[in-house]
């Protein structure tokens, strides 16, 4: 999905589970506060799955490559804001991160890339390249490997806001 499709949420009910937030220098100043971030959020948000540990681990993990995306592609001041969202078996993961233009541009194209057919193959190109880490791995990993629902919306000319939705537990049907 690209900037806010109307209608995506059309019968959600997402309740609110936690935020933080935190300056994006203070955020940017190490690479270990996107594991730091995303292991305690984890835990925050998976006491009440059939499987807590299992579940923390695979939310940990998807958060991380959302936070390292973030990490890699920010610029400007203001408040990285992460906030978790639940609807049913349902996580969001909302990040709203203060960046320059070109950044905005570059998630855009991220996102659109992530959601489009080729995905899976982009993916696995990046995977097996010689050269640099594509910076767009972490989004396309999110959605073939965890099948998240990705979308973005600009803010404002100084921000964007990142949404994945995640099913992590196996659904009944």
């Amino acid at each position: 999905m690209m900037d806010s499709t109307p209608g995506r949420d059309a019968g959600r009910q997402f309740k609110s589970l936690i935020e933080v937030s935190l300056g994006i220098d203070q955020f940017s100043s190490s690479w270990k506060n996107c594991d730091r971030v995303s292991s305690y959020l984890a835990r925050m948000v998976s006491h009440n799955r059939s499987d807590p540990l299992h579940f923390s681990n695979l939310f940990s993990s998807a958060l991380n490559e959302l936070l390292e995306t973030a990490y890699r592609q920010n610029s400007g001041t203001g408040d990285f804001i992460c906030r978790i969202f639940r609807d049913g078996v349902t996580d969001r993961i909302e990040l709203t991160i203060p960046c320059e233009p070109a950044e905005i541009a570059f998630y855009r194209k991220s996102v659109a890339a992530a959601c489009e057919p080729g995905a899976v193959e982009d993916y696995r190109q990046m995977l097996f390249s010689g050269g640099p880490l594509d910076p767009r791995i972490g989004l396309l990993e999110l959605a073939v490997d965890y099948g998240a629902d990705i979308s973005i919306a600009v803010v404002d000319d100084s921000s964007v806001r990142l949404t994945a939705d995640l099913t992590l537990e196996p659904t009944e049907n």
